[in-house]
């Protein structure tokens, strides 16, 4: 079993959580505090779920987790853009990471059953 830390899909969800953490620091304090922090605190969730998934035999209940709680965090990425907070072009390389991610995830999961 490999150390979580040494997973790409680990690597390329901390990146993410890196560039989200980094963007929300610039939202108005209307939207810092509120969707700023669930934003963060949804890919600390991922970045938990890749953990538990690596360390645990019945990891398909943490790939399902995760899968879920990133259908959200894409849900608040795409209101991000709709609220000005984000750029398009923002919006567009947080979506080409999070497919990159996605795919990961799904054939890990699917691998795991």
């Amino acid at each position: 079993m490999a150390l979580y830390y040494d997973l790409p899909v680990f690597n390329d969800t901390y990146r993410l959580t890196l560039k989200i953490f980094e963007l929300t620091k610039n939202f108005s304090r209307e939207y810092k505090f509120t969707l700023g922090q669930d934003m963060k605190r949804d890919c600390l969730m991922l970045v938990r779920s890749i953990y538990r998934a690596n360390k645990n035999k019945e990891r398909t209940v943490y790939l399902e987790q995760f899968l879920d709680e990133f259908e959200v965090l894409k849900l608040e990425i795409r209101l991000c853009k709709d609220l000005h907070l984000i750029t398009i072009k923002q919006q567009a390389q947080l979506v080409l990471a999070m497919d990159r991610i996605g795919k990961q995830i799904t054939g890990w999961r699917n691998a795991s059953r």
